[in-house]
């Protein structure tokens, strides 16, 4: 149901709906509670995927339709896909969003000590404001790998018992000289520095506090502080995704951002009931937020090489051509957050074309800055078909742009699924607070987020 003005579509719920809207938003934060780095997205998309009846791609020597199949890489990147009846050198349909988020990573050599505290040094990772992650507790989550290949993997804040981190600011009481400087510049990247001990070492003669830490991890992690070196450790808020507003009408929580669309379609893809006409294909990807880099990244060949398997399943001996054919002939809804109207902010806003709360999923034709710089600009043919897709499937959907013109910009993987040819449209879930440590979305829109993904695949 197309929603041009964007109202309230609470009311046009039906009651089934309504209990199924609950159910979902209920899965959903279990997801987003466990799932609090891209490689614990990972592991509990493919745990979700095994108890579905998903199989590891390479077990899987010949494909047929109805075939659940999954494909990960470096435990960050994941390809699942469910065979549909026609064959997928003719094309597949792709839901494809990010699980990696905002947040703020450790040094390769981050132990350090100044004035009587242990600190880890630390690198913030994508569009952050700094001043968000200040004076809040936060927890630490990763994986240390020692020389010998051994993997230890850390969560720590979560837990009842944890202790959690914290980065410190400058009272407001001497804090007239931060004040008087811009947001950008009172917050460098360098202080970002997270306070994790205070107690020395007694037996160390020097930097005692940061050898008492050193001690600690030794004694309950087994790693070293040189086995810091080869770890990727991500700091995180602590605490879990809740409800938000005395309606309990809104989600609030870490890594909506696009954590809400990657779940989303990766729930619609195992919930398919029928074997779909074409292949439907979930693309969960790491290093969105920096820019899709790294091998990890959509802009690299792991979806066109996931693809390519599919292919010679079906077709062995098939040649690049083949597969080069079936990227073509494929379409895809780049699943990625948008931002909501925020009417504490209205200077951003653009009044008729930007998305709103209760008002389903946005489509958005182009993202990109100014002038579209980065966008890929979906055809109006391919939002035709979608429109009748979404509106024979019950889905309330709106339409907009990420903001006004000239404000800013942003951009998804859209653009790296277009230069294959295919067709890709950005819809996805509308937010407020997006890159904050705590961002917001909508209850209703982030279950017909998922029945727009269901939609689509079954289309």
């Amino acid at each position: 149901m197309r929603n041009l003005n964007r109202e309230d579509a609470t009311a046009l719920l039906s009651d089934a709906e309504r209990v199924e809207m609950g159910e979902y938003c209920d899965t959903y934060k279990r997801f987003l509670g466990i799932a609090k780095t891209e490689r614990r997205a990972y592991a509990e998309a493919v745990r979700l995927l095994t108890a579905a009846g998903f199989r590891p791609l390479a077990e899987c020597e010949v494909l047929k339709p109805g075939d659940k199949v999954y494909r990960g890489y470096h435990g960050k990147t994941l390809f699942a896909a469910v065979i549909g009846n026609q064959p997928v050198a003719d094309g597949v349909r792709v839901v494809g969003g990010h699980t990696d988020a905002p947040r703020i990573d450790l040094k390769p050599v981050p132990l350090t000590e100044k004035g009587g505290f242990a600190y880890f040094d630390t690198h913030y990772y994508g569009g952050v404001k700094k001043f968000h992650w200040v004076a809040h507790p936060l927890a630490l989550y990763g994986v240390v790998v020692k020389a010998d290949g051994k993997v230890v993997e850390i969560a720590i804040g979560d837990e009842p018992d944890d202790p959690v981190f914290m980065i410190s600011d400058v009272l407001p009481h001497f804090g007239k000289d931060q004040a008087a400087k811009k947001v950008s510049e009172a917050f460098p990247g360098e202080s970002l520095d997270l306070l994790i001990g205070s107690v020395p070492d007694p037996e160390a003669e020097k930097d005692k506090v940061k050898q008492n830490i050193v001690k600690l991890l030794e004694s309950k992690y087994g790693i070293s502080e040189e086995d810091l070196t080869s770890a990727e450790l991500e700091i995180v808020p602590a605490g879990g995704p809740r409800d938000l507003g005395l309606d309990r009408s809104m989600i609030v929580g870490y890594g909506h951002d696009d954590r809400i669309c990657a779940f989303a379609g990766l729930k619609a893809l195992m919930d398919l009931k029928q074997i779909p006409e074409r292949t439907g294909v979930v693309l969960l990807c790491d290093k969105e937020e920096i820019g899709s880099v790294g091998a990890s990244g959509m802009n690299s060949t792991f979806f066109e090489n996931s693809i390519a398997e599919l292919v010679v399943r079906q077709q062995p001996g098939a040649g690049d051509i083949a597969v080069r054919r079936a990227l073509e002939a494929s379409c895809m809804l780049s699943a990625d957050v948008c931002a909501a109207s925020d009417p504490n902010f209205p200077t951003a806003d653009s009044p008729n074309n930007m998305a709103k709360f209760n008002a389903g999923p946005s489509m958005i034709k182009y993202t990109g800055a100014g002038g579209k710089s980065g966008a890929s600009d979906a055809r109006a043919e391919f939002i035709g078909r979608l429109r009748k897709v979404f509106d024979d499937d019950g889905v309330v959907w709106q339409i907009g742009e990420l903001g006004q013109v000239e404000k800013g910009g942003g951009g998804t993987i859209a653009k790296f699924m277009a230069y294959y040819g295919m067709d890709v449209l950005d819809m996805g879930t509308p937010l407020l607070n997006m890159h904050a440590p705590w961002e917001a979305a909508s209850k209703l829109d982030t279950y017909m987020t998922y029945r727009a993904y269901r939609a689509f695949f079954s289309a």
